[in-house]
């Protein structure tokens, strides 16, 4: 469980999270939504502390995570697994070898046990042959499954996903969602998702926060989206008039 008190983080004079307060939930996928400049960005990265909150504590577990120095935190952060936008590969490494860069960083164990891990994190995510191919080799979707192998080898605690689905077909988002649902459940991990894809969300969102101009706007579940009257919510989600359409029909069932 990952718990905020109202954070608030300014730069300068511009205010980008307000008294936000909210629990992300162990073995849920919990979501967060927002347009472009909500602040939704900023709050994972302050979660994570590559931001430091200007008010308002952090909670990993029973640890007040925002209270922590630096030494503090990077034992916390051995803990937590992150998803980058574009994957954030090494280009000049491996695949194996991504895969084992939290473990040569953040373990001793030997190279043996460490390729161990890493073929368990790649079997995971079906990619059980790809351990000599460079990412130039790879497809996106495939790029996306060896970020997610890198990101649960150390068995985190915490998976923080960044829109996991920019850049990829339908079907390969779905591959991703689904993977990322299972892992949570699997290994009971406190998930995070940054994500645009309403597709995500209806298919994966155990809870959703609506982040709108730096504030909670609204939380829920999945199915209490269908339903809700919050204006600027809706706004988010039926700004297309394919949308809008498909918002009327759901209000006559």
């Amino acid at each position: 469980m990952i718990q905020l008190k109202n954070v608030s983080k300014s730069f300068g004079d511009k205010q980008v999270l307000n008294d936000i307060s909210v629990v992300f939930e162990k073995g849920k996928t919990n979501i967060i939504i927002g347009q472009s400049g909500s602040g939704k960005t900023v709050l994972l990265k302050s979660i994570v502390g590559l931001f430091e909150i200007d008010g308002g504590e952090i909670i990993y577990g029973d640890i007040v995570f925002s209270r922590l120095n630096t030494i503090e935190k990077r034992e916390i952060r051995k803990e937590i697994g992150m998803l980058f936008q574009g994957g954030a590969l090494f280009d000049s490494s491996t695949v194996e070898e991504n895969v084992m860069f939290p473990l040569d960083m953040f373990t001793e164990m030997s190279f043996e046990e460490k390729l161990q891990q890493a073929n368990f994190c790649l079997n995971r995510v079906n990619l059980e042959n790809a351990n000599k191919l460079f990412p130039s080799e790879l497809s996106g979707g495939m790029k996306k499954r060896v970020a997610i192998a890198r990101a649960i080898s150390l068995n985190p605690k915490y998976l923080f996903c960044d829109e996991p689905n920019s850049g990829l077909d339908p079907k390969t988002s779905i591959i991703i969602d689904n993977l990322i649902k299972e892992i949570t459940e699997e290994f009971n991990i406190t998930t995070l998702v940054n994500t645009h894809d309403m597709n995500s969300v209806m298919e994966i969102g155990d809870k959703v926060i609506f982040i709108h101009q730096g504030q909670k706007a609204w939380e829920g579940t999945k199915d209490d989206i269908l339903h809700t009257d919050h204006d600027d919510l809706n706004d988010f989600i039926f700004a297309s008039p394919m949308s809008q359409r498909l918002r009327k029909l759901i209000r006559q069932t």
